[in-house]
């Protein structure tokens, strides 16, 4: 029982995390492989805000 108490903090931030992490992961895929390469594209021309903006959109889907 007390095993079970511990863990339940650790499942919800592993909840939380896990689809910011899917999130800027997939940001980074779109920028590698579909981004804009002429550099006129705001988001997806820079790998460091395509990141953050997968974050971003990642972290609507967590709890």
């Amino acid at each position: 029982m007390m095993e079970m108490i511990t863990s339940f903090p650790i499942m919800i931030w592993v909840g939380r995390i896990t689809p910011i992490a899917i999130g800027a992961a997939g940001g980074y895929a779109y920028y590698r492989f579909v981004g804009c390469k002429s550099g006129m594209c705001p988001i997806t021309s820079n790998p460091w805000i395509s990141t953050i903006y997968g974050a971003v959109l990642g972290s609507m889907w967590a709890r």
